[in-house]
């Protein structure tokens, strides 16, 4: 069974798993989860415009990213945007606003050695692109798009971190669909500097 150390230090050990994350590598996955996020939370708030619960978590991510902590507030709107989705009135309301949840939560990556750890990597980028797929009355070339713009989007430290991880879970539906092809591209990207 793995067990994390805890953050010490700024570096966070899975015991059994080997896997090393500093708090630079969680800044680095949150900042480009909330890049991903930030692109579709326009969609959201056209469906609720009086609700700033997705907005919010996107902008905790953004906080933590650029040299915040990782605490209660930062959790709290991440919970408050899944609310927030499932107060949503249309399917791409409620997909952008998981994004934004899936951005502040990518602060949350753990050090395990599991599959579905990915999902804190990458899930911002596919539910993202699957709010642009919706938008767009379901075309898959829309996601597809918006997961090639992610790959190019994902700075070296991000795709290093994903490396550290098995493959993308199977399941999830069509964002689960997206995920993986994600994980495919980034696993795929060649780095360069």
């Amino acid at each position: 069974m793995l067990s994390s150390t805890g953050m010490e230090d700024g570096i966070t050990v899975a015991e059994a798993g080997g896997i090393v994350l500093s708090k630079q590598d969680l800044r680095e996955v949150t900042a480009f989860a909330a890049a991903c996020a930030e692109v579709v939370l326009e969609v959201f708030e056209a469906d609720q415009p009086e609700d700033s619960r997705p907005r919010d978590a996107v902008g905790a991510a953004w906080e933590f990213a650029r040299g915040g902590e990782r605490g209660k507030p930062l959790r709290d709107t991440a919970w408050a945007a899944l609310k927030a989705a499932k107060s949503a009135d249309t399917a791409a309301g409620r997909e952008a606003a998981r994004a934004a949840m899936s951005a502040a939560g990518a602060a949350y990556l753990h050090p395990l050695a599991k599959a579905s750890q990915v999902k804190h990597i990458l899930g911002a980028a596919a539910h993202a692109a699957r709010a642009a797929e919706l938008v767009a009355g379901g075309d898959p070339l829309i996601g597809v798009e918006h997961v090639e713009q992610a790959v190019h989007r994902a700075p070296s430290v991000v795709v290093d971190v994903l490396r550290r991880f098995p493959a993308a879970p199977g399941g999830g539906g069509r964002v689960g669909e997206l995920i993986r092809t994600l994980d495919v591209g980034l696993r795929s990207f060649t780095l360069t500097g």
